[in-house]
């Protein structure tokens, strides 16, 4: 198999180079968000958010349009809009929840995290299974993703909820910065770490939100991670590791849908496995060079 026939070949296919951006700009956003995710050791966070929009999805697609459809849902033409729309509101919700429960010690954050994780996702799955054909095939791609499915208007999204993050955080940078790693800096400072908190969680919300048909809720959590885990080998300065985890992941995604394509296998495992498989050269090397360096 010659060169152009594995990597120039697959881009005749619109739905090849939909893909391909899709998996750019999936990776651009959750690198960047991830890396703060990592450094706060918030993953177990990411992963309870990551389920906790079950039911904002399931309503949005269950009853957003026909005999049963829900007014203010019904009001919005695009159903990938709908979905979008629902899955935000209850990932913000679950943010929230989980942000006052936790403040003034309250709960502990990851008793608060499972309390409202477990409960969020049971509640997803019992309004999936209300209608059994959507229990049993329509909302597969969003539990696990369909990047070769994408259309124009999940691609709108991911464009516009990337800017509006990627926006974000460059504009706060430096106050998240400071919250991040020297919490004594920012109360001396008088910077509202509460409310950075609760915009870091939102802005996860968006994020895992925007990249569901792409990636799906139960892999997302690796774009989060594991790029973000595999920079932090490499640097310990936070805007290189945000650089390098954006890099990491989209250059992962962009390799495992030619995996998929030419393995014939699912896309969101395959870029998993691959932005995994970096993580653990990368973790090897490091291993490798500490000993020779130690000898």
């Amino acid at each position: 198999m010659t060169l152009e026939e594995i990597f120039i070949a697959p881009l005749g296919y619109g739905f090849m180079r939909d893909a391909i951006f899709a998996a750019i700009l999936a990776g651009l956003t959750s690198g960047v968000v991830g890396a703060f995710v990592v450094v706060r050791g918030m993953s177990f966070f990411g992963d309870a958010l990551s389920h906790s929009i079950l039911p904002g999805v399931a309503i949005a697609y269950i009853y957003g349009s026909g005999a049963s459809a829900l007014p203010i849902l019904s009001s919005i033409p695009n159903q990938d809009v709908r979905l979008f729309i629902g899955g935000l509101s209850a990932g913000i919700f679950s943010a929230i929840l989980i942000n006052w429960l936790t403040q003034k010690a309250r709960l502990k954050e990851d008793t608060a995290i499972g309390i409202i994780f477990v409960a969020m996702f049971a509640l997803g799955i019992a309004i999936i299974s209300s209608d059994p054909r959507t229990y049993q095939r329509d909302l597969t791609h969003i539990l696990f993703g369909d990047i070769f499915g994408v259309r124009d208007s999940d691609l709108w999204i991911m464009l516009i909820s990337g800017v509006v993050v990627i926006g974000t955080i460059i504009l706060l940078f430096k106050e998240l910065l400071v919250v991040s790693f020297d919490a004594g800096l920012a109360h001396a400072l008088k910077l509202p770490s509460g409310r950075l908190q609760l915009l870091l969680l939102i802005l996860i919300a968006v994020t895992i939100v925007a990249n569901l048909q792409a990636i799906g809720v139960v892999l997302m959590l690796a774009m989060l991670i594991t790029p973000a885990a595999t920079a932090q080998l490499m640097t310990k300065r936070l805007h290189y590791m945000v650089i390098l985890s954006a890099i990491i992941a989209s250059i992962g995604g962009v390799v495992g849908i030619y995996v998929a394509w030419h393995m014939h296998i699912a896309a969101a495992p395959a870029i998993v496995l691959v932005v995994t498989s970096a993580f653990i050269i990368t973790f090897g090397v490091k291993f490798i060079r500490g000993r020779v360096w130690h000898r």
